[in-house]
């Protein structure tokens, strides 16, 4: 593999810095692969080299990585998440890759996470050369099932990871080595000019014209159109784990899709389903060039002839933070939804009104919806939060096999005009143990719209159906099924404002589950195996013990939880990198409108003759009414001042 850097001058005249990868020796042209991403593609995710040597190597493909304007080594100002003009920008990048004399002019787009979402939302803009993306761990609506709100609610322990590191880390100089000259006149134009991301976040919190920017679906409530969806021409594939945040995405946009499609999910966290925790495990790099070489090489390697969706089914497996594998099977479906799969009710054998009050902590057992390194976790045994919850149990007495997306049906009332309830739904083992299958969450203020919330009327009825997030499970007999229902999802989701009491109609309760009834259509899929072990990877980096606590203080009646994480690794350009993320969050028990997180995001790079250094720091605060926003920003060269940085805000809530 050879590696050159190139700049794509846009429109405007920003320059779109790419690193082309093309397979060593004379080849003839051969189709492009791109993906474009914010996170530095010539340090912070250095690490990803593997993947593309494999790609070009293996496979023949060129392959192209881009930073993102305002970002890496490309000039501009990173004014927000996927806006118009990175967009834009792609699309431009998109055609001058096709136009190359080593490409045949054929152009597809990967990515995770970010990368997987800008694959997405550039099928839709239908750039000419496009002919196929597989977009791994991405989501369709980035109000919904992102970072950022879930169900109408903040959420909280993203405070302390992604949404404040992205302040450090668009404040780190382009890469010298690769800019040249000039680059630290543009970063100080980079620092002095990029604002937080997470404010305009923080003051958007309904559905809106921000949120549908980047996002393929139109809106939840009123009722979707599929205007982005029925855009996208090309050939996509759909890769999910149902341990990361975004597997929301999978089924809806998999049956609104018109073009060749497959969809591909495991039990994986937000990392490479060759190496994340839990397994089992895949090489998808052996499934991606599959994919692309038959939409962009017109190659016969079987996709198209092999049922389009490919699963794993969860079979019941007592619950770890650190799960390594879960136990089930992979099975493969020919459409979505199944033709055998109905929708079974569970009501429970109660007519009572129960009354339930809102406590601020109820949810650490269930940690945070998007796994992925630790401490980011997975959840561990629901007993000491179901016994805070509102339950109800119905037994096993066959295999039950769920599949997609449960809802419950409820009539609620309460006595203050903001409230959210949480629904979880449990495996309950025969010796107690109580297993997270899956969880929901709804601010009832959203009941009718995310775009115009309405408080609740003391004493006022209200039916409402919350939907929870996809999932695979078996229910084996003597198990027992579990919805459990709270006030909160702390600290994944933000605590409500009040310790308001819900009431809950037992008699209108409707649980219904995803059932698929009769055998698979066809056999199990084969699918590539890792070659590399776990932890075995290329680029693996070293980093002092993961801190992953749960404090309580009893006089108090406050519940904290910490983390910290440190990595330590090496980079091209003779680059030492070493990042640190420290945070807390805390909540009052009996009064949830009050809590705090504190972060802090490092990052140190140094090269033989340079070392920078960016520190964002977050104190975030909520009280009734109000958050209140402090971020703190120091840029350091070569251990002096360079910039310094502060923002304070209070910003209103608007009926969270």
């Amino acid at each position: 593999m050879r590696e050159e850097q190139a700049w794509v001058v846009v429109r405007d005249g920003v320059r779109i810095a790419v690193s082309v990868f093309r397979p060593a020796g004379d080849h003839e042209p051969a189709p492009a692969l791109l993906e474009a991403l914010p996170y530095r593609k010539d340090d912070l995710t250095a690490s990803y080299r593997n993947e593309y040597r494999r790609l070009c190597d293996e496979h023949g493909y060129v392959v192209a990585r881009a930073d993102v304007r305002g970002t890496g080594s490309s000039t501009g100002i990173a004014t927000d998440e996927y806006p118009p003009e990175e967009q834009a920008d792609l699309a431009e990048v998109i055609a001058w890759l096709a136009a190359q004399p080593w490409c045949t002019g054929a152009v597809g787009m990967y990515g995770t996470s970010y990368s997987g979402f800008n694959s997405l939302q550039l099928a839709a803009e239908r750039p000419p050369a496009l002919h196929a993306v597989c977009a791994i761990y991405a989501t369709d609506d980035r109000y919904t099932d992102d970072v950022h709100y879930t169900g109408g609610s903040l959420r909280g322990l993203d405070l302390l990871d992604y949404v404040l590191y992205m302040t450090a880390m668009n404040a780190l100089p382009p890469v010298p080595a690769v800019f040249g000259d000039g680059w630290r006149d543009e970063w100080r134009a980079r620092v002095e000019r990029t604002e937080p991301w997470m404010l305009r976040w923080l003051r958007d919190q309904v559905d809106g014209p921000n949120w549908r920017q980047g996002s393929l679906r139109r809106g939840v409530r009123p009722p979707e159109s599929e205007q982005g969806y029925e855009r996208i021409d090309c050939a996509v594939m759909i890769v999910a784990g149902w341990a990361d945040g975004y597997r929301n995405n999978t089924f809806r946009t998999f049956a609104r899709l018109r073009g060749a499609k497959r969809l591909l999910i495991g039990p994986w966290a937000h990392q490479s389903p060759a190496t994340a925790h839990p397994g089992p495990h895949v090489d998808l790099v052996v499934e991606m060039a599959r994919w692309f070489d038959h939409h962009l090489r017109g190659r016969d390697t079987g996709v198209q002839h092999e049922p389009p969706i490919q699963v794993f089914m969860r079979h019941a497996t007592h619950p770890l933070p650190d799960l390594a594998v879960y136990e089930g099977a992979w099975r493969a479906e020919e459409t979505w939804p199944p033709a055998r799969l109905e929708e079974r009710e569970l009501h429970p054998n109660d007519d009572s009104v129960h009354a339930y009050v809102v406590e601020g902590d109820v949810g650490t057992t269930a940690w945070i919806s998007c796994a992925g390194y630790l401490p980011w976790g997975q959840p561990s045994d629901q007993r000491t939060d179901d016994a805070r919850s509102l339950t109800f149990d119905w037994p096993v007495d066959t295999t039950t096999e769920v599949l997609g997306h449960a809802r419950v049906q409820l009539r609620v009332r309460a006595d203050a005009p903001v409230v959210s309830c949480s629904v979880k739904l449990c495996d309950v083992f025969p010796d107690g143990t109580s297993a997270l299958v899956t969880r929901g969450y709804l601010n009832l203020t959203h009941r009718r719209s995310s775009t115009d919330p309405e408080p609740l009327v003391k004493g006022e009825w209200y039916d409402i159906e919350i939907e929870l997030e996809a999932t695979s499970w078996v229910f084996e007999p003597r198990h027992r099924i579990r919805l459990a229902l709270a006030g909160t999802d702390w600290p994944n989701i933000w605590a409500p404002p009040a310790a308001a009491t819900l009431e809950f109609d037992a008699a209108r309760l409707t649980f219904t589950l995803p059932v698929l009834a009769g055998p698979p259509p066809v056999g199990p899929p084969s699918l590539a195996v890792p070659s590399v072990e776990p932890g075995k990877a290329e680029g693996a980096a070293e980093g002092e013990p993961v801190v992953w606590r749960v404090e309580h203080d009893v006089l108090e009646a406050r519940t904290r939880c910490v983390v910290k994480l440190s990595t330590r690794y090496e980079t091209p350009y003779d680059a030492r990198v070493l990042e640190t993320y420290t945070g807390d969050i805390d909540v009052l028990r009996t009064d949830p409108a009050h809590g705090n997180a504190r972060t802090t995001a490092r990052y140190e790079i140094a090269w033989p003759d340079l070392s920078v250094t960016s520190e964002a720091r977050l104190m975030f605060s909520s009280d009734a009414t109000s958050y209140h926003v402090h971020i703190e920003l120091d840029v350091e060269e070569n251990g002096h001042e360079f910039a310094r940085r502060r923002w304070t805000e209070t910003i209103p809530r608007n009926l969270q």
